[in-house]
């Protein structure tokens, strides 16, 4: 059992696919009780995904790991009944299904809170609650499109591009914890739950920063401009003998120290870029200069000795790199490896957020479908194995 910062908290999580089970796996890695509940005989569409390891998807276990599974009909009158009953004895509630279903199903927030009054109840989805595009569907790629990112990602004069992952229900996932966690403090001051309403776009549109401001205050729609930084340079991808690597200069002091190092000290007084604004305006005389000096280097070869001078730098990781990285899967334990009934042994991504005091991580396997029913209704709702019998022979669990 890991005894991390939310041990006690109990979360009902409805979830499906990305960004809501993110936010639950986050809780679970922290010591949440994070109760999975899911369609009879169905089950999580991400259950589906590939990569399938042994008839599991990979997919669904990282996501899903350190939760308890159930399986319950909220179409059936029972099963309804059980749901409500469920709910007295959680402090959360997390769903992404699209605004207005659970309201369908008469399972609403405004319902539950006649049954809870102190839940929590958090819901993410692609446009929010309210507004004129609520009822419309959301994923990832939507909320890129919608929120600007895939407009300003990308080559100059390219085609829109998305992330390489989907980042869009990752910060839903993100917000809607850090939401709920927000609620559930408050709820601790004055005993009252409350809902928090997370949109995929409105996260998106948020993580934009700077790209936003520079519109807001100038008028101009901000385009694709490859790995650049709009607010500072040199902060970009360079071309070394070999490949590629990233330097990050966010001040003159930095700049200066690069300078030095490359024998151009001529550049920092240079009226092209003694300041900031100024190599911003001028980042395309000072890229080939800087990458001149890199060419008979190899990018391992420069890292180094940038990184030396004090300068931000790094290679390019590609992903088997980052798996093995001595840093990031070893003294991070970004990658750790756990024992799943059918899979069997595998690796999967470790938590990010690390305590001092209390611990966080990857303790259990995601859930079978339905593994943790009986166990739960018996634990939470004193039910015996004839009850239990009767529900699954009416397909309600």
């Amino acid at each position: 059992m890991l005894h991390g910062a939310l041990e006690g908290v109990k979360v009902l999580d409805l979830t499906r696919v990305l960004a809501g089970p993110y936010c639950g796996m986050i809780f679970a890695d922290m010591g949440a009780e994070v109760i999975k509940l899911e369609v009879p005989g169905k089950g999580d569409d991400s259950r589906r995904y590939v990569p399938q390891v042994n008839g599991e998807s990979a997919y669904y276990m990282n996501l899903n790991r350190n939760k308890k599974g159930i399986t319950l009909n909220l179409k059936d009158p029972k099963g309804k009944e059980i749901f409500l009953e469920l709910i007295k004895n959680v402090d959360i509630l997390i769903e992404n299904f699209r605004p207005g279903t659970m309201k369908k199903l008469g399972l609403d927030y405004e319902e539950l809170r006649k049954v809870n009054p102190a839940l929590v109840y958090g819901c993410v989805s692609g446009f929010g609650q309210y507004g004129p595009y609520s009822s419309r569907p959301g994923y990832d790629i939507i909320s890129q499109a919608m929120g600007g990112l895939m407009s300003v990602t990308g080559w100059p004069g390219g085609e829109p591009t998305r992330t390489g992952t989907a980042i869009g229900d990752v910060l839903g996932g993100l917000n809607m914890a850090i939401g709920v966690l927000a609620a559930y403090n408050n709820r601790l001051r004055t005993g009252k739950g409350q809902m928090v309403d997370v949109a995929l776009v409105d996260s998106v549109v948020s993580a934009l920063e700077i790209i936003t401001q520079i519109y807001l205050q100038t008028g101009k729609v901000p385009e694709p401009i490859g790995n650049r930084y709009e607010s500072v340079y040199p902060y970009d991808t360079f071309k070394a003998k070999d490949c590629s690597l990233v330097i990050g200069c966010g001040n003159n002091k930095l700049f200066s120290a690069l300078a030095t190092l490359m024998g151009r000290t001529d550049l920092i007084q240079d009226p092209r870029f003694c300041e900031n604004p100024l190599r911003v305006k001028n980042h395309a005389e000072l890229k080939p200069i800087i990458e001149k000096w890199l060419s008979d280097k190899t990018a391992d070869e420069a890292v180094d000795m940038i990184l030396g001078c004090g300068v931000p730098a790094a290679p390019i990781n590609t992903i088997d790199k980052v798996v093995a990285d001595p840093h990031i899967s070893g003294a991070r334990e970004m990658f750790v490896e756990i024992e799943h009934p059918v899979a069997g042994k595998m690796r999967v991504t470790g938590c990010q957020i690390k305590f001092s005091e209390t611990k966080s991580g990857v303790c259990a396997p995601a859930p079978t479908l339905g593994q943790h029913t009986d166990a739960i209704l018996k634990e939470y709702l004193n039910m015996t194995d004839t009850q239990l019998q009767s529900l699954h022979q009416n397909n309600i669990v």
